[in-house]
């Protein structure tokens, strides 16, 4: 593959990553709750307020690339080291996009305003993700993992996204509880709420509209040839 190629596949997968890390930061805007892979690290910011979420970000995902490692052994590809880049670049990415957002407005109170923004973050998860799908770029460790232990334990990668999210709910959950005596945050910012659900359930579902249109822009741009 010639260097135009990767360039176009990157470039695509990047833009991708920039529309997740704006639903990410959209959502936390919201105050109604994130998505459950993007919980541990707002709560770990929550707590040590000094390191980013995008910092806890990018550690969170080394963690899974190791634990993905130690599971794999042998069988761990040497194009599963395209995640550590793709962690600095999206954890520092979500750090731009709380920043543009904070810098916008305080966390939404108004309930119907707080839906709205939960939604929009729905939308842009459900559009990014394709699009760096399409891309055939960046592998996030966060979806990698997801795919690892469903090969290895043989299960539906739906069935591993769903036990993955509880995980990292739970462990949220329970961390939050530690920290500050509440399940759901601090008190202030709100990461565990009906919004978590939200997000965690509809994007599936959004992107099953939306997906025909992304691959309809995206996918010719895309070379065919590896």
């Amino acid at each position: 593959m010639n260097l135009k190629d990767i360039s176009i596949r990157y470039g695509i997968s990047t833009l991708g990553l920039v529309i997740i890390a704006l639903g990410v930061g959209i959502s936390i805007k919201s105050n109604l709750g994130i998505a459950p892979p993007s919980c541990p690290p707002t709560i770990l910011n929550l707590r040590w307020t000094g390191i980013s979420v995008g910092t806890f970000t990018w550690i969170e995902h080394l963690v899974f690339i190791a634990i993905q490692a130690l599971i794999l052994r042998r069988d761990f590809k040497l194009r599963y080291l395209m995640q550590i880049p793709a962690a600095f670049v999206f954890g520092y990415m979500c750090d731009g996009a709380i920043w543009l957002f904070n810098a916008i407005e305080a966390p939404a109170t108004n309930y119907a305003m707080q839906m709205v923004l939960c939604l929009l973050g729905v939308i842009l998860a459900a559009i990014g993700i394709q699009i760096e799908v399409v891309g055939k770029g960046w592998i996030l460790a966060g979806d990698q993992i997801v795919v690892v232990f469903a090969d290895v334990l043989r299960k539906p990668f739906g069935t591993m996204k769903v036990i993955f999210d509880v995980v990292m709910v739970v462990f949220t959950a329970a961390f939050s509880w530690f920290a500050f005596g509440l399940l759901t945050g601090n008190g202030t910012t709100v990461i565990i709420r009906e919004g978590t659900l939200i997000l965690a359930i509809f994007t599936g579902i959004v992107m099953r509209f939306t997906d025909r249109y992304v691959n309809r822009l995206f996918a010719p741009l895309v070379p065919r040839h590896e």
